[in-house]
């Protein structure tokens, strides 16, 4: 099994390759939880995410021989930059496997790091297959995401910079896709039985709480979440065993839980992060009773790899889940200046509205009726009951 010495010497490799990333107190989520909250933001490292501890570490200890055949990958994108960013430091040609709905900017980071991109299948682990058939096929050296002791020694280094950054950590929060990363925190750990690791997985591509829970990695039962980076269909063989084996318990956070996270992240930390870096505070927001008594507590936010476009509708879906943003539909007579008195009700009740839908043709209604859809940023969920209530007594008729 991976240990201590194994995560420190990776950690000699990455010596001028990876950033030691800063650390951030946040008060709000200290507030919330009752207890100390850093940020390990490791979304400002080189490649926007943890990725390249790994990738690296895996990719220098191999062969001449073995670097002059080449690397192969499969990744949604965090992965797939780490090692082509290593793959350039260090020299070797790699070609890369990603899902055809991958991130525009991972796909293009990864391109500009110079690796040749495959676009196949809808997931990472159809990816993997064709990356596996690749390496079988040209005798190029496949770089597992997560399942390889190199791989999981090179995540846990991130593990040896919170203890030195926050000397009294009790507990350290890292999403799970795979498991390297909680893997390698708990190899990392292995002599500080006093410091806990807590991994968080996304409920709808939750494979580890089912797979501790038969003792053997077994597949997710689905893979649909916002959080690309950590939908991994099975865990790895590597990480599972040391997950198990130090009896690290896996959270499970839902979508909303990660569009809040991402929103509170943004707004209060002053830091982009993509849903999958965001699972540790989802899970902090979403269980805060859990930690409170075992603080301090370090939140890992893995990656900042996000699609700006995808991160407008994050934030979009954050709002509403926060209270912070009211879509209403109101079915009403079609006469003039109906729409306009809606709206200067809205406006009464302290509603800024943002979007209008205004229908006419629509089964649902009757002749002359006319169905008028608005969104509407509010000051928070009592605000929102307020103002639907409020509606709701002048006489409009709101719909589902």
């Amino acid at each position: 099994m991976i240990g201590p010495d194994e995560v420190r010497a990776a950690a000699a490799l990455l010596t001028g390759v990876a950033d030691r990333t800063p650390v951030q107190r946040s008060r709000a989520l200290s507030r919330l939880v009752g207890t100390d909250v850093w940020l390990k933001c490791e979304n400002l490292q080189r490649a926007g995410s943890f990725k390249i501890r790994g990738a690296y570490t895996r990719m220098s200890r191999l062969t001449d021989a073995e670097k002059s055949r080449g690397v192969v990958a499969a990744s949604a994108g965090n992965h797939a930059q780490g090692v082509a960013l290593a793959a350039q430091l260090l020299g070797i040609d790699a070609v890369v496997y990603m899902p055809v709905d991958a991130a525009l900017p991972k796909l293009a980071a990864t391109r500009g790091y110079g690796a040749h991109v495959e676009l196949v299948g809808s997931t990472v682990d159809e990816a993997l297959t064709h990356a596996r058939a690749h390496a079988e096929r040209t005798g190029a050296v496949l770089i597992h995401p997560f399942d390889h002791p190199d791989v999981v020694a090179g995540q846990g280094t991130l593990a040896l910079e919170v203890v030195e950054q926050v000397p009294d950590v009790a507990t350290i929060v890292v999403p799970v896709g795979g498991g390297g990363l909680a893997a390698g925190a708990d190899a990392a750990l292995d002599d500080r039985p006093d410091i806990r690791v807590v991994g968080v997985q996304a409920a709808r591509a939750a494979a580890y709480p089912a797979s501790l829970m038969q003792g053997h990695p077994v597949p997710a039962p689905e893979l649909r979440t916002m959080a690309d980076g950590i939908a991994i269909g099975t865990p790895g063989e590597v990480p599972f065993e040391l997950i198990a084996a130090h009896h690290t318990p896996v959270l499970t956070v839902t979508e909303e839980d990660l569009s809040r996270a991402l929103l509170l992240v943004a707004e209060r930390a002053k830091l982009v992060v993509e849903p999958s870096g965001a699972a540790a505070v989802a899970a902090l927001m979403a269980h805060p009773a859990t930690f409170a008594d075992a603080g301090p507590v370090v939140a890992v936010l893995s990656g900042g790899n996000v699609d700006p476009l995808v991160l407008m509708r994050l934030i979009r879906h954050g709002l509403a889940s926060a209270g912070r943003f009211l879509h209403v539909r109101v079915q009403m007579e079609d006469t003039p200046g109906a729409l306009a008195g809606l709206l200067r009700d809205v406006a009464a009740l302290g509603g800024n509205v943002i979007d209008v839908v205004h229908r006419r043709t629509d089964l649902n209604l009757a002749f002359g009726e006319v169905s008028i859809e608005v969104s509407v940023e509010t000051k928070g969920p009592d605000h929102c009951t307020s103002l639907v209530g409020r509606l709701l007594d002048a006489g409009y008729r709101l719909t589902d």
